[in-house]
């Protein structure tokens, strides 16, 4: 993949690299890419949270909710184990 950004974007990323924290223009960008990445699934999850909690009649939360769900969990897990 090439990319040419306009020479104030390319003179700002080498700007970037002289100062130390990147050994070079490459690795800048793939770090630029990385945080893209975790803020798209950042905001996928926010997303999905959002959906969750607007869905349905609230519940209370509990102790007890909470160790239902850890053993459904186990439950599958043993389940998807056994299967193979």
């Amino acid at each position: 993949m090439n990319i040419s950004p306009p020479d104030p974007m390319k003179d700002f990323v080498d700007r970037q690299v002289a100062s130390g924290r990147y050994s070079s223009a490459s690795e800048y960008i793939l770090k630029l890419i990385r945080e893209d990445e975790k803020r798209t699934a950042e905001e996928k999850l926010e997303a999905l949270l959002l959906k969750g909690v607007n869905s349905g009649d609230p519940i209370e939360i509990t102790p007890e909710y909470w160790e239902g769900k850890r053993q459904q969990l186990i439950k599958r897990d043993q389940q998807r184990k056994s299967a193979r």
